[in-house]
């Protein structure tokens, strides 16, 4: 861990959702939890034509909205942020560059500055190229751009945002964002694996059965149709957050604790999965059902949904990892909107023993499998579940669960983009997606959007998704899922 060093926090789209809803209370728990008040200033841009004290006020009601109230919320907000538009139609960032520079001079700041673009994709080609117009790639001290996702809509795009970054950032000055990164069991996986050899000298082809890795959310668009309907569940969901999953589940030691070795592994993962077979594919599109007892409409009840809309809310596939550590061994994908429950889980079942020696026991001796469930969201936790000797006679084998919840042993754990957001100050990019995995990434999954033809199937709202699934991929067992 690096000391934060001073610096002016910048972020486009300072009067948007995402930065009051979570930038702003995000950043102010870096302030009061995690130490660097002296280090933090903060100055928002966009095209609102508001003044330093209207962004204040707005930043205030952020704090408050999230929890945060007294005079140290007034305090920093008076002192530590500022606010400069950038009005529509404007071609340069000459105005931002004097504004930043004045305020780095009144409060003695060394030039260090974090860019971030909490913005439309489709704003953020412009505003990088202003920023490099403008001399504010690099600067006095050190200089970080923080991307957004989704990053590029397919591999074309992606590439060809990455060139475009490059043409004015340096690599090492860039910090791709996804949030799920930024939540403790995720980033607890490298240390579950790496520092626990019980687990490690296991997880290959020859002790692991099958991986499962599920994104169920219960809600549907929620206002997004707009979006939702031009990405898909394949955009919205598999390409970052399920990806990134895999890689760090399936990827191998790395050299060292460091963010460019342990990101290479991550990139050699997505490189050895094979090309996906549309075969082992199946898309769904939610219908109207119930969630919880309560009816909910269907996808294409929204106004914003075309009636013939063929956009998938769900997808569930099979890959296979062409290396030495997983050859042979079937992973499974599944994510979608309006499913019973909102959960991210990933299972690593094992095989069962050779022989069975309880003669016996009910059902030919079936044993149970061992399984490891990592629970993401929305208890973040772990679970391993064995067999044992349920007491008395007749010999019966019960599956029983052992259990570690983060809540239970820490109380409170950071928020996704504290986490990250601090890392950016201290200029860790571990947690951060590299280019070449960005586009390793798409390169898997660009051939199955420009697939014709696609079948999508209907599911109820409330379900699992279309009962084919299991059938069409071949699934080992069941899904499993957990409650921890």
């Amino acid at each position: 861990m690096q000391p934060v060093e001073p610096h002016l926090f910048v972020i486009f789209g300072a009067t948007g959702d995402l930065t009051s809803r979570k930038l702003i209370p995000s950043i102010y728990r870096v302030l009061t939890e995690d130490g660097v008040v002296a280090a933090h200033n903060l100055l928002g841009v966009s095209r609102s034509e508001i003044s330093d004290d209207g962004f204040r006020r707005q930043t205030n009601e952020a704090l408050h909205n999230a929890g945060y109230d007294g005079s140290a919320v007034e305090d920093w907000c008076q002192r530590r942020v500022f606010y400069e538009a950038t009005p529509a139609g404007t071609t340069d960032f000459e105005n931002l560059r004097a504004r930043i520079e004045q305020i780095e001079s009144d409060l003695g700041l060394p030039g260090n500055r974090i860019f971030y673009l909490a913005l439309p994709p489709g704003a953020f080609p412009s505003v990088i190229e202003q920023l490099g117009q403008a001399g504010l790639a690099s600067g006095p001290g050190w200089t970080r751009l923080v991307v957004e996702k989704p990053f590029g809509h397919d591999l074309a795009t992606a590439r060809e945002l990455n060139t475009h970054i490059h043409s004015y950032f340096d690599e090492q000055q860039v910090y791709r964002i996804d949030h799920y990164l930024g939540k403790e069991t995720v980033q607890n996986l490298l240390a579950f694996r790496f520092a626990n050899l019980l687990f490690e000298s296991a997880w290959n082809r020859d002790r692991v059965e099958s991986i499962e890795i599920t994104v169920a959310e219960s809600l549907g668009t929620e206002g997004r149709a707009g979006y939702y309907e031009n990405s898909g569940v394949l955009r919205d969901m598999v390409q970052n957050h399920l990806t990134q999953l895999l890689s760090l589940i399936a990827m191998e030691a790395p050299n060292a604790f460091e963010a460019d070795d342990i990101r290479g592994e991550k990139v050699d993962v997505l490189e050895a999965i094979l090309p996906i077979d549309i075969d082992q594919v199946v898309y769904g599109q939610y219908v109207a059902g119930s969630i919880d007892g309560q009816p909910v409409p269907g996808y294409r009840d929204d106004p914003d949904v075309a009636d013939a809309s063929q956009t998938p809310t769900f997808v569930a596939m099979r890959l296979s990892i062409a290396n030495w550590r997983w050859e042979g061994v079937p992973v499974f994908l599944r994510s979608g909107k309006r499913l019973p429950h909102k959960t991210t889980q990933i299972a690593v079942t094992f095989r069962r023993p050779p022989v069975c020696i309880f003669h016996g026991v009910k059902d030919e001796c079936a044993l149970h499998q061992n399984v490891v469930v990592i629970t993401l969201q929305p208890n973040e936790g772990f679970e391993i579940r064995f067999d044992v000797k349920a007491p008395g006679s007749p010999l019966r084998l019960l599956s029983q669960p052992l259990h570690f919840d983060y809540d239970e042993a820490f109380q409170k754990i950071p928020d996704a983009y504290q986490t990250l957001i601090l890392d950016v100050m201290e200029g860790d990019q571990t947690l951060f997606v590299r280019s070449d995995e960005v586009e390793a990434s798409w390169a898997l999954y660009t051939p199955l959007l420009e697939a014709s033809d696609i079948e999508v199937l209907p599911y109820p709202a409330g379900s699992w998704g279309p009962d084919v699934v299991d059938e069409r991929l071949g699934l080992v067992g069941e899904w499993v899922m957990r409650d921890i």
